[in-house]
């Protein structure tokens, strides 16, 4: 039994531990982050957010999609596509990103423990490294363990048939499957789901749910289920999965609440994911999960127990990589007496679906149901250089600002590089810029960035139309 003392102990190295290590150590502190050697970068780097995002940057090149308007809907950049091709570029970006993260790490004099940590006191962690046990002590405590896939048990999970997100490309070669099932119409449901339809896969996408992504603005999702059906998308809305049977011939069959069978070669359930606090003896530390197992934390990322804190997936959403990272450097500075500021009103959110969305602020039903006036500013990709060039003949960019102060209030994009262009709308946001600043400010031409001039000069020239009200007579 080896014992150690450190000021901050991290318990997992996806981007909130990375991050909330990082910033400690630079602080002077003494830091130890435990995981499991192999996961290094966690399930983001692993499993997650970049293999997923890798995998559709392969299937857009691949496949040539961004070419079609320029050629033709069969057009295609490698005529016969394997498992092999697409997975090329993922492996080699999960190899780098391993680097990369134990070169910060061990540059910032961050000491790893590869094993996994569980408490055994409100200071004190045990980890089973495989050949003996450490325990480390520690003045503060940070949680950022992460989610694993949720699997319920009537779900006949079986590999490479019957599989979660996480093992959606493990130890699959060979040809592509000719259909799929995709259970869960959420952010990963869909990504997956317009991945393989751009490979001329045969999808259905089932969801007990009524709408698409129904916290994103309404006309953003209209485009992206139009898109999805022009590539061969079936959606089965409000609907659940009562049953599922794999056949002799291997076929997978579905039966829906309604009664309604659907059949495919493949299935994908990616309704939702489960923290891993049940892996981590919580009692010991005097803490406890939340129904679904998320840690509750206050403004300060701070659990019930001061010293102990927690950031990433593990304290619910919005459950993303870009929100764990800050939420664990934030939770770093609260814990060693750095101030810091925090807007959580303001973060970009990014889908990967094809075509990909962003946004960030509030929609126009949120402005509705608040009873807030706002005005719309609209531009088309199809209407500035850039797109064309690139063949982006969907894309869409929405401003909703104030039309007496012109503050900017929401931002929403949909088509290429929507990840990218949301953070000029952000920037204006947080520096309280408004819509006249886009209209005034000059950008390179030809860009995709041009479409927040567009947008901006849209919604201006509505508020001048409006007519003016005549001021009241005196008596």
């Amino acid at each position: 039994m080896i014992s150690k003392c450190y000021d901050l102990a991290v318990i997992g190295s996806g981007p909130a531990g990375q991050k909330a290590a990082i910033a400690a150590a630079k602080l002077g502190k003494n830091v130890v982050l435990m995981d499991k050697a192999a996961m290094l970068g966690g399930v983001s780097l692993h499993k997650g957010t970049i293999p997923s995002k890798t995998l559709r940057e392969s299937v857009l090149h691949l496949t040539g999609l961004r070419h079609r308007a320029f050629f033709d809907r069969g057009y295609l950049a490698k005529p016969h596509i394997r498992v092999e091709d697409l997975m090329q570029r993922v492996d080699l970006v999960i190899q780098e990103g391993r680097a990369v993260v134990r070169d910060q790490l061990k540059r910032n004099q961050v000491h790893l423990v590869d094993g996994l940590a569980r408490f055994s006191g409100p200071h004190t962690l045990d980890v089973d490294t495989g050949g003996q046990n450490v325990t480390i002590k520690a003045d503060h405590i940070l949680v950022a363990c992460g989610t694993r896939p949720f699997r319920p048990e009537h779900i006949p999970f079986q590999p490479k048939r019957i599989v979660d997100s996480d093992a959606m490309v493990e130890g699959v070669t060979g040809d592509l499957a000719r259909s799929a099932i995709v259970v869960g119409a959420g952010v990963i449901g869909l990504e997956y789901a317009s991945m393989m339809a751009a490979l001329g896969v045969n999808v259905t996408v089932i969801d007990g749910r009524d709408t698409l992504l129904a916290y994103v603005d309404s006309e953003i999702t209209e485009v992206l289920s139009q898109q999805l059906r022009r590539n061969g998308v079936t959606f089965c809305l409000g609907e659940t999965v009562q049953s599922i049977e794999v056949e002799e011939d291997g076929l997978i069959v579905a039966t829906l609440g309604g009664g309604k069978t659907v059949s495919a070669e493949r299935l994908l359930f990616a309704a939702g994911r489960q923290p891993n606090t049940d892996k981590l003896n919580l009692s010991a530390a005097g803490l406890k999960s939340e129904k679904r197992g998320h840690l509750k934390v206050n403004e300060n990322f701070q659990t019930a127990v001061d010293h102990i804190y927690a950031a990433g997936d593990v304290i619910g959403p919005p459950a993303l990589a870009s929100t764990a990272m800050e939420q664990g450097r934030l939770a770093s500075c609260h814990m060693f007496g750095v101030p810091f500021k925090n807007v959580p009103e303001l973060l970009p959110f990014g889908i990967y679906s094809i075509p990909e969305i962003s946004f960030v602020g509030r929609t126009e039903h949120q402005l509705t149901e608040s009873k807030i006036p706002y005005e719309v500013g609209l531009a088309r990709f199809e209407e500035v250089a850039r797109a064309q060039i690139v063949g982006d003949q969907v894309g869409l960019l929405k401003l909703l600002f104030d039309p007496a102060s012109f503050e900017i209030l929401g931002v929403h994009v949909i088509g290429e590089s929507a990840a990218e262009l949301v953070h000029i709308g952000l920037t204006v946001m947080v520096a309280g810029g408004t819509v006249e600043t886009l209209r005034d400010t000059v950008f390179n031409y030809p860009t995709m960035a041009e479409v927040y001039k567009v947008a901006a000069i849209d919604g201006l020239n509505k508020v001048r139309l409006r007519p003016v009200e005549s001021e009241p007579r005196s008596n």
